[in-house]
């Protein structure tokens, strides 16, 4: 790899660090407000409304812009919330800007590495970067969970500054400020990132030129037979995966009597096992058989639904792993196969783009279905129950039309795995 690649894994590592500590602390935030749970559970989907809504651009800003200055310029959008959500704004408002700086930040995190990497290392790139993504996520809700607990928020809540009445009195309020230094240090690693060289795709100077643009990409992503599907598992994977963040602070407190606090760190347990799922699928798996590991997003959502029944944190761990690890091995090669595609079909930040389009909005939808059953009074254990019944139907789609496309267009798909294979060989 690349020394370049190290350094945007670096990047990454912090900028994802932060969020997942961020969105613990705007848990709790809302909680110790008096928030209703259903505005605790509606921090997933607003976290994605930015993703939807300004699809049709962020691919494009990507193409047009050094990647390395898109992700530093998303980096201070993130600021921005964490500082609004510190002085007075409502934790839904803070949180969506923070969405803002995501959603721009993530095609030109996913967009450069088709620029860095031939493509026989795609694969490997995704598996490393999920992984340390993975390990962020793990280490981030940790950290979230420690920065809102006792030891460590009085500790936090005791530092003065003379002549300085910085307003901050509650756990929450001291974790947030922590985190705007940790999204800082990720914007110093961005401007370290090399140039690639790659030309640059100027934007029209009539931005709405640019919304027939996004829907042509979009819907030639879905008509071309590997990348529909590829795009529709990753697409629900990470709409479960997004949501599994909330779920899994709801199951511990129902099941188990957790804190939140306590309840993060079962939070990053599930990610452990998606890293090394990640880091395996890596190592075994390649692009031109990437679709066979589409029967596992089934077996996912039949473990949502099982969670339901677990109520001994001894079982909890090794369950919650092995439903991360069948995650991991399932969107790495996926992921992989559809920036392929993405890439060869419209370039890699108009093709991330429609990606995160896809994924965010199925994150949006999944998130409005949990957020509308528990504020319509619905447990926690029901709305988990139908949620894994959703994803689970879902998944048996894909995989039936996956089988369609294998007997009507046998020939098309082979054709197209032979050109993955070609490139993984010789890119």
């Amino acid at each position: 790899m690349k020394r370049g690649f190290y350094t945007l894994m670096a990047a990454q590592f912090f900028s994802s660090l932060a969020d997942q500590a961020l969105f613990v602390a705007a848990v709790e935030l809302i909680r110790g407000s008096g928030g209703a749970e259903w505005q605790r559970a509606a921090l997933v989907p607003i976290f994605a409304l930015f993703y939807v809504i300004l699809a049709p651009w962020l691919g494009a800003f990507a193409d047009a812009r050094p990647k390395r200055n898109v992700m530093f310029t998303s980096n201070a959008i993130k600021v921005a919330g964490c500082v609004l959500m510190l002085f007075g704004g409502h934790p839904l408002l803070a949180y969506a800007v923070v969405g803002l700086g995501a959603a721009a930040y993530s095609p030109a995190k996913y967009g450069i590495l088709t620029e860095m990497l031939p493509a026989s290392q795609l694969v490997k790139a995704n598996g490393w970067i999920e992984g340390l993504t993975i390990a962020s996520i793990i280490l981030g809700i940790l950290l979230g969970g420690q920065l809102v607990g006792r030891v460590i928020s009085s500790h936090l809540l005791s530092i003065d500054i003379p002549l300085i009445d910085t307003g901050i009195k509650t756990a929450p309020e001291a974790a947030i400020s922590v985190l705007i230094f940790v999204y800082a240090l990720a914007a110093w690693f961005n401007l370290r990132i090399p140039l690639t060289g790659v030309e640059m795709r100027p934007m029209p100077k009539n931005p709405l030129e640019l919304v027939p643009d996004f829907w042509t990409c979009n819907s030639r992503l879905w008509r071309d037979k590997l990348g529909q599907i590829s795009l529709a598992t990753t697409t629900l994977f990470w709409g479960v995966s997004g949501n599994l963040r909330y779920i899994i602070l709801a199951w511990s407190a129902a099941a188990l009597g957790y804190s939140t606090t306590q309840a993060a760190s079962l939070g990053g347990v599930v990610a452990i096992g998606t890293a090394v799922g990640a880091v395996v699928a890596s190592v075994r798996m390649r692009l031109d058989v990437a679709t066979k590991v589409i029967p596992m997003g089934i077996l996912m959502g039949v473990l949502i639904i099982v969670m339901d029944f677990i109520s001994n944190v001894w079982v909890a761990v090794p369950f919650l792993i092995l439903m991360g690890g069948l995650g991991g091995f399932m969107v790495v090669p996926m992921n992989a196969l559809l920036q392929h595609r993405g890439a060869n079909l419209m370039g890699a930040g108009r093709s991330i783009a429609v990606q995160n389009f896809n994924e965010q909005a199925c994150i949006l939808g999944l998130g409005a279905f949990y957020s509308l059953s528990t504020g319509m009074g619905m447990s926690a254990f029901g709305a988990i129950t139908a949620f894994g019944i959703a994803v689970t139907g879902m998944m048996w789609l894909i995989m039936r039309w996956h089988r369609s496309n294998t007997v009507k267009h046998r020939e098309e798909l082979e054709h197209l795995l032979k050109i993955a294979r070609h490139d993984n060989v010789h890119g």
